[in-house]
């Protein structure tokens, strides 16, 4: 079978399929990925199509302070559509060229269903996050209308007659488990498959017996992040019956007294963690639970709040105001975090029974 994967230039978007096209190319299957060129090829290994000679948005453009429904207008008027109106011609192209069985479109690359859609392809909807599967506008209808209204005029400028394009009705393809996000409020079929997480977790020599606590903002948040892991810092300070390491991007940060690294091997540094402090990227949350570890979630923006709900709601971890943690507040968190190691362990069982990178694959050669 071909399948062609249609993503954004985001590499939390991408980091799943790398590993489930991984997984198809193994068991005999041709994969050829499409997005906005060059971005998209600085993050993936294969042949590429280019869609869009560069992305009309980039993350790092966004004002900062944008919350709440200005950010949501943000994401939709600047990039979201026309991002798809961009990829649009090139995703055609691409499927003109190489003849996909099956197209697998990422919910931020609406190209990937118009184009799929108007061709009579089966396709599936790639879910990095959990987000949109817990229908987050459902309580604001004309917030949900102004959604649906662009998305109709996107599809009518493409001759589409589909419904929602970010919910395939052949398969959502979920990088989660009923554990941690609760059950899909859609109507499209909803494959849990858990996190595509990297094959094995290395090693990571740093511990020192003590219990370790990492504090991790990702790479993109480095300057909105840089109060939160000041206070963090000194958190830690006051808790020497603790190891703490800081992930400090910009390398700002001085302490004699906490690790602190601009990078780490995450998912090996967190298989010897006993807390994790985020901002809720699915990425990160994901990794520390499938290591069993709880979480203090501090939510920044975009659908990392509705992770942290999600976590709080599954006894995992605890939960912090980004925007006003203070030391105290974030050392009293993690203190309290242990005695959601319970929850954590639960989420892990989940993660492992799901069947992750090869029932995604499995699913997907159903699709064919």
């Amino acid at each position: 079978m071909r399948f062609l994967l249609v993503v954004p230039p985001l590499a939390g978007h991408v980091a799943p399929l790398l590993r489930v096209a991984a997984e198809l190319s193994a068991r005999g299957h041709a994969v050829a990925w499409c997005g906005p060129a060059p971005e998209v090829s600085t993050l993936v290994a294969g042949r590429v199509f280019p869609a869009g000679e560069s992305a009309p948005f980039a993350p790092e453009l966004r004002p900062a302070e944008l919350r709440g429904f200005a950010a949501l207008k943000y994401l939709w008027e600047s990039y979201l559509v026309p991002l798809a109106d961009a990829m649009a011609p090139g995703v055609q192209a691409a499927v003109d060229a190489f003849a996909p069985d099956v197209v697998v479109a990422d919910q931020q690359a609406m190209a990937g269903a118009l184009v799929a859609a108007r061709c009579g392809l089966p396709w599936a909807t790639s879910a990095s996050t959990s987000t949109e599967l817990a229908d987050p506008l459902g309580a604001l209808p004309k917030i949900a209308s102004w959604v649906t209204d662009l998305q109709a005029g996107l599809r009518a400028r493409h001759g589409v007659l589909l419904g929602d394009l970010r919910f395939s009705p052949h398969l959502v393809l979920a990088f989660t488990t009923r554990a941690l996000a609760g059950d899909a409020r859609l109507a499209a079929p909803v494959s849990y498959v858990g996190p595509a997480l990297p094959a094995g977790s290395g090693d990571w020599s740093g511990a020192d017996g003590r219990p370790l606590v990492v504090v991790t903002l990702g790479t993109s948040n480095a300057s909105a992040g840089a109060r939160f892991l000041a206070e963090s810092v000194d958190a830690l300070a006051g808790l020497p019956a603790v190891q703490g390491l800081v992930v400090d991007p910009a390398g700002d940060l001085i302490s004699e007294s906490v690790g602190l690294a601009r990078r780490i091997p995450q998912v090996a540094v967190f298989a010897r963690a006993s807390v994790v402090v985020c901002h809720g990227g699915h990425n990160t949350v994901c990794e520390a639970l499938a290591a069993g570890v709880p979480l203090v979630v501090a939510p920044i923006r975009d659908d990392q709040s509705m992770l942290a709900q999600q976590v709080v709601a599954a006894s995992a971890g605890v939960r912090l105001r980004f925007d006003r943690a203070k030391a105290a507040d974030i050392r009293t968190a993690i203190e309290a975090a242990p005695a959601y190691a319970p929850g954590a362990a639960r989420i892990r069982e989940s993660f492992t029974a799901a069947g992750g990178v090869a029932e995604a694959a499995t699913r997907l050669e159903s699709l064919g």
